[in-house]
């Protein structure tokens, strides 16, 4: 516990208390239907409302302090905390309320429009094969060792960061392992953390709805590589690891004053990757980097895994990790839920489901598909609405480059009219329309599976896109329970 004038002595900034400074805070939130008697309310603006109009609420759940931008009619036992910038003022104040955990162990982020998931999850495999206390924070879950905490954002915000990372370090965890999304780095939501390891995976297109431009996207994660070197750092060992073959990748390098460490296929490499034997449920490749050279056998498959591998094996190199450790971990790593993960019901073609849902990891999962000499290529994929347009009618000409038949479907609408979206996705597939080449338009997406799964014959490859792991459809009415893989099941059990 602090008392609200300690907190308020880290606010880098002008602040005014109401109230008694002396008082002692036994937590903190942002989210007033989580507040706990003792705690300290945030009122944070949301994209549709001011976090002001729930302070009442949080007052009557026992919030002892209020941290504003205005002073509120609120009851006089309450303290308020008055700034001018309420995001810097959170970001001062939470880390140092739950005594900097991001600064006690060791912290691995890894960034990159795709591959984030699969890269943090091996490095984790890694890590405990070595013998370590590790926590994941990512897109699917957060982990402490092999207990499984719910999570809203691939990156939380900075309240529930603090919360995950000190709960953390009180359970022993000794390696931290981060999916860290560009939109965490340009909000600043990992205030307080000190990372140790950066790994930059690769940059394609996605969230410009958000970023604009595309060189704010890159500025958001360069601001990872750029955080290795900064003088407030209390440990030290720091490492970039960074995928060479990808053109961005030398940005990246750029903003990096640290050890680095790069990893590729193509070009030469401090790890480089070749030899590459992709097979439907397997593949191995060879390793050589300064350890040496090593043959590797995974029980993933697709080019993209050869990449999340190498940047898993560069992460451990920097932490310490022994080549032998790694060479086994590898072998006994399974895929991640919803990446390239296979739909086995006994029948004679072949069915995929997979997150990619940006150009880039749509054509690597296709370009991967396509490698293993399959029949015809199914492909059932959409675009999320709320999101970035630009890029539906890009997956639609990959998907018609791509695949033997695409399948255009919904996503995940949100509020947009879905058949608006898949008209959007449609014109892409028209202009990359091969002569004769069929497509489909499906806006229902139990529907598309169904006619896939109907259609498909033996030695085919059917790939269901787009939603991967997520086992909801978020659509303008509401959200609906919604796997693609059940789906596929039940589609595969009734042919």
């Amino acid at each position: 516990m602090k008392t609200i004038g300690e907190l308020c002595k880290i606010i880098n900034g002008i602040y005014n208390i109401k109230g008694n400074a002396e008082k002692k805070i036994t937590g903190i939130s942002s989210d007033s239907r989580k507040i706990e008697p003792g705690d300290l309310f945030i009122c944070l603006p949301g994209v549709h409302v001011d976090g002001s109009v729930f302070a009442k609420q949080a007052v009557e759940k026992g919030a002892a302090a209020v941290l504003t931008t205005k002073h509120l009619d609120l009851p006089p036992q309450v303290v308020q905390i008055t700034v001018h910038n309420i995001h810097e003022a959170m970001e001062d104040v939470v880390p140092y309320f739950y005594d900097y955990p991001g600064k006690k162990m060791r912290m691995i982020g890894v960034t990159g429009t795709n591959g984030k998931t699969t890269t943090t999850h091996i490095i984790a495999h890694i890590l405990r094969s070595a013998g370590y206390h590790v926590g994941v924070i990512g897109t699917i879950h957060a982990l402490i060792d092999d207990k499984e905490l719910p999570i809203h954002n691939t990156t939380p915000d900075v309240v529930e960061l603090q919360q995950f990372l000190s709960l953390m370090y009180e359970k022993g965890i000794t390696h931290v392992v981060m999916e860290v999304s560009s939109h965490a780095l340009a909000m600043n939501r990992v205030a307080g953390c000190e990372y140790d390891t950066a790994v930059f995976t690769n940059l394609t297109q996605d969230h410009l709805d958000y970023h604009k431009t595309f060189a704010n996207y890159l500025a958001a994660k360069e601001k990872l590589f750029q955080g290795l070197s900064s003088g407030e750092h209390v440990k030290d060992n720091k490492t970039a690891i960074v995928n060479i073959d990808d053109p961005y990748g030398k940005d990246i390098l750029g903003v990096c004053h640290c050890k680095t460490l790069t990893y590729g296929v193509e070009k030469e490499a401090d790890l480089k990757g070749a030899n590459l034997k992709v097979e439907l449920k397997s593949s191995s490749f060879d390793v050589t980097g300064p350890f040496g050279s090593v043959s590797l056998h995974m029980q993933i498959t697709g080019l993209f895994n050869v990449y999340n591998t190498l940047a898993a094996i560069g992460a451990a190199h920097a932490e310490g990790v022994s080549t032998e450790i790694i060479d086994k971990a590898i072998q006994t790593f399974h895929s991640v839920p919803g990446r390239f993960e296979l739909v086995e019901e006994g029948q004679d073609f072949a069915v995929i489901v997979d997150y990619s849902h940006t150009p880039d990891s749509l054509e690597k999962a296709l370009t991967t598909a396509r490698a293993m000499n399959p029949k015809r290529i199914i492909a059932v994929f959409g675009c999320g609405g709320d999101r970035d347009r630009t890029k539906r009618p890009i997956m639609g000409r990959i998907a018609a480059e791509y695949a033997d038949i695409p399948i255009v479907t919904s996503d995940n609408p949100r509020s947009e009219n879905p058949e608006d979206i898949v008209k959007e996705v449609e014109k892409g597939v028209l202009e990359g329309i091969k002569e004769g080449q069929h497509h489909e338009v499906i806006v229902d997406r139990r529907s598309a599976i169904y006619r896939a799964v109907a259609i498909a014959q033996s030695g085919d490859i059917i790939l269901i896109a787009g939603k991967g792991h997520e086992t909801y459809q978020i659509l303008n009415s509401g959200t609906i329970h919604f796997d693609d893989r059940e789906v596929a099941r039940d589609a595969i059990k009734g042919r």
